[in-house]
């Protein structure tokens, strides 16, 4: 998928693949159940066929593939307006994997952001995306990706902090 030469659908098709676990924990880090997940992925590929000739740059296909899985997951939240905590998350963690791991707080608190500051988190520190993918993905500039995620780990800093004032 390197430089200008226009992607194929064959391409296309083993980007989706390999990309498999990532739409996944993207779709799942902003849907609520699986069938919701599977949904959304489902919806973004047929997209991502669809408009493969939307595709200025292939050297981002990948980006812009989580982009359209990103929009086809807040499509369903608008019709169902319904999201999974981070809390539940971890409850799920623990009960599929048996590891007991108490990062409720730190849910709580990234889950308590704005959707403005939780995306460019979750995409940085969960889903191993780097600044200019964040930026692609978001349609930001990568300095207001940088702004964003500064923010919001000045913003878990604190509340953290004042939530152990009172442990």
């Amino acid at each position: 998928w390197k430089g200008g030469i226009p992607l194929t659908k064959e391409q296309l098709g083993k980007l989706i693949f390999s990309s498999e676990r990532q739409m996944y924990a993207t779709a799942k880090s902003i849907l609520v159940n699986d069938e919701d997940c599977a949904d959304a992925i489902q919806e973004a590929i047929v997209k991502a066929f669809s408009k493969i000739h939307t595709l200025r740059n292939d050297n981002y296909a990948k980006t812009w593939l989580i982009r359209i899985l990103i929009n086809e997951c807040y499509t369903l939240l608008r019709k169902a307006n319904r999201q999974l905590s981070l809390e539940d998350k971890n409850a799920i963690w623990e009960r599929e994997t048996g590891e007991k791991t108490d990062y409720s707080e730190l849910y709580r608190a990234v889950n308590a952001l704005k959707e403005e500051l939780r995306l460019p988190v979750i995409l940085y520190y969960v889903e191993d995306f780097n600044i200019r993918e964040i930026a692609q993905i978001l349609d930001l500039t990568e300095g207001a990706v940088q702004k964003r995620l500064a923010r919001a780990r000045e913003k878990l800093r604190a509340d953290l902090r004042g939530r152990e004032a009172f442990v």
